[in-house]
């Protein structure tokens, strides 16, 4: 019997769930196949290299990436933890799949170590550079709660003010109204 693919849309900023700090993943079941498979589709369809399970409304300490493209490149970190970020600071023009059309230079450590474990629940460590690093660092940072707006220079903010606050108001608008209060 084939399971049902799941579909996500991406959460854009500034919705709550991204401000969360994701809990781990217990069940390492045919559930969190479908998460995994489903995050990877909308990376996918979304031109993404990278996204985080916030990043589809769950609080799931859940990341995937996939640097080249290529079906071999393709890697799920379930409950990750940066174990060390070293080499030289770099900066690269980062975008977000929550804050789109939305690119800013971001400084971060060239290198990183994680601990993760696969969607089996078999726990591996792995060390990264370069891009695939970058990637794994900022989807890290969703997991954490921390986003693109956060590692933002002050220019960058004041450069991006309009979008950002027009991604404010576009959440304001859709999200249901707050039931009123009795006095």
């Amino acid at each position: 019997m084939e399971t049902e693919k799941l579909e996500f849309d991406l959460t854009l900023y500034p919705q709550p769930v991204l401000r969360k700090v994701a809990e781990p993943v217990q069940a390492f079941d045919d559930e969190l196949r479908r998460i995994v498979e489903g995050m990877f589709d909308l990376m996918a369809r979304s031109n993404g290299v990278g996204l985080a399970a916030p990043q589809v409304g769950l609080r799931k300490r859940i990341l995937v990436l996939n640097p080249t493209g290529e079906p071999d490149d393709a890697l799920v970190l379930v409950n990750p933890t940066l174990v060390e970020r070293s080499g030289p600071e770099t900066t690269f023009e980062e975008g977000c799949l929550s804050f789109p059309g939305i690119y800013a230079e971001i400084r971060r450590p060239d290198a990183c170590v994680v601990e993760a474990q696969d969607v089996d629940g078999k726990t591996f460590r792995g060390s990264y550079e370069a891009f695939p690093s970058r990637i794994i660092q900022h989807e890290y940072d969703h997991l954490e709660g921390v986003l693109l707006v956060d590692r933002m220079s002050p220019a960058d903010k004041v450069r991006h003010k309009a979008a950002l606050q027009e991604l404010v108001d576009r959440y304001k608008r859709t999200r249901p109204a707050a039931p009123a209060r009795r006095r």
